[in-house]
């Protein structure tokens, strides 16, 4: 089953440090082409700024960083580790530094820069790209929430619910569980309903960690 880690949408955050500001940035990246656009709009929108460092990271491509003038290896590569870390690719970051006049020292910049990535990282959120197999089940209202809680335990997603004489419930099983799923449908209603199978899908989904 192949299935990789991306940001679920753009974010921003910001801290300060000793006087300094870090203000971090986030997002989806499919080429290259899509991370240049964004640091070059970081460099532009904080083009008074001391340091524009940067960093992105894509799935079966390139994977580049820059310091930006900060001391070799205290910002774009540990910015770049945030990511690898959590095993997030199709990324940009860019990281903005107003000098505040304190100096950080190496250890201090290595911190802050990681920091400042991580928070943007967890501000933008982490979806999980794969294969899912997309099932209907419709059974009697007074299993609903079996049925969701079934799901859940198969790691699967609950969608669409449709309410009629019956409850319909949409679902997407990561590929793999799908079996499992129907077979403890079957299970739980004795024969009397089941998981059918509509087809299966490649999409991005969040994911809680």
């Amino acid at each position: 089953m192949t299935e990789y880690l991306v940001p679920t949408r753009p974010s921003e955050t910001q801290f300060t440090e000793k006087r300094s500001t870090f203000i971090g940035h986030v997002w989806p990246a499919a080429s290259e082409e899509e991370a240049r656009a964004c640091i070059d709009e970081m460099k532009k929108k904080y083009h008074d700024a001391r340091h524009n460092c940067w960093c992105y990271l894509l799935k079966d491509g390139p994977v580049r960083y820059s310091d930006d003038g900060e001391p070799q290896g205290t910002a774009g590569q540990p910015m770049l580790g945030v990511f690898q870390k959590e095993g997030v690719s199709n990324v940009c970051c860019v990281v903005t530094r107003y000098f505040g006049g304190v100096l950080l020292g190496a250890g201090g910049l290595v911190r802050a820069y990681t920091q400042s990535a991580k928070d943007a990282l967890d501000a933008a959120g982490i979806s999980v790209v794969r294969r899912w197999v997309e099932l209907a089940v419709e059974c009697p209202y007074s299993f609903l929430e079996r049925v969701k809680l079934d799901c859940a335990a198969q790691g699967g997603l609950v969608g669409d619910i449709e309410y009629a004489a019956a409850v319909t419930v949409h679902a997407l099983l990561p590929e793999g569980r799908a079996e499992g799923f129907q077979a403890r449908m079957t299970e739980l209603s004795a024969g009397t309903f089941s998981a059918v199978e509509l087809g299966e899908v490649f999409k991005e989904v969040p994911v809680d960690r």
